[in-house]
């Protein structure tokens, strides 16, 4: 609502403003809740590095869910582990990922021929509350089987407040997604910016 021209994404030529992500989160949003999901609902989120990957987190916390971030190039066995895991019977995917869906739920398309997107694409009342879940992070497994790490909303506000305060990230900076979305890392990187009103 403060920037709403700035632009929020950048990524291989294409763009979204801070209206456009708003509005097309917004737009999912209203699609999941008609779904089900609400606060502390996980759902599976197995994207590739795209402008859908970030509209798919934005569209789940706006929800009121929390995301599970499924990297696509991991095994099949691990990523039916997580989805198996994590309770999620909901997985929101690209197109040519779908043969990789292996969920007992339901699968969303974000680039589909069927559109995933509401109409409506105004704010939505809010659900979720500082203890309240807002993504799960599975672990590298390297002494087991992976764990789902439970993360919730009071932490990205805190971050927010050093982003600010310490760091100073203002409208006019530039932030990079270095790290996969899986890691717990890549969090740091995205709401660097898109808290901060820069860009990713």
């Amino acid at each position: 609502a403060q920037t709403p021209e700035q632009t929020a994404l950048f990524f291989e030529g294409e763009q979204l403003t801070y209206r456009e992500l708003n509005e097309r989160a917004n737009r999912l949003a209203r699609t999941l809740r008609s779904q089900g999901v609400t606060k502390d609902r996980l759902v599976g989120l197995m994207t590739e590095r795209s402008v859908d990957m970030l509209v798919g987190i934005f569209g789940i916390l706006k929800a009121g869910g929390a995301y599970v971030p499924i990297d696509p190039t991991y095994p099949e066995e691990r990523i039916r582990y997580m989805l198996d895991d994590s309770g999620a019977k909901l997985l929101l995917t690209q197109s040519h990922l779908v043969d990789k869906a292996v969920i007992d739920g339901q699968v969303l398309v974000l680039d589909g021929e069927q559109s995933v997107y509401h109409e409506d694409g105004s704010n939505l009342e809010p659900l979720s509350g500082p203890n309240d879940l807002a993504y799960v992070i599975y672990t590298s497994g390297t002494t087991g089987q992976p764990k789902g790490v439970m993360l919730e909303h009071h932490g990205l506000c805190n971050l927010k407040t050093y982003f600010d305060q310490t760091l100073k990230i203002r409208a006019s900076d530039h932030a990079l997604l270095f790290a996969s979305y899986s890691f717990d890392a890549a969090c740091w990187e995205i709401f660097q910016a898109l808290f901060c009103g820069a860009t990713l």
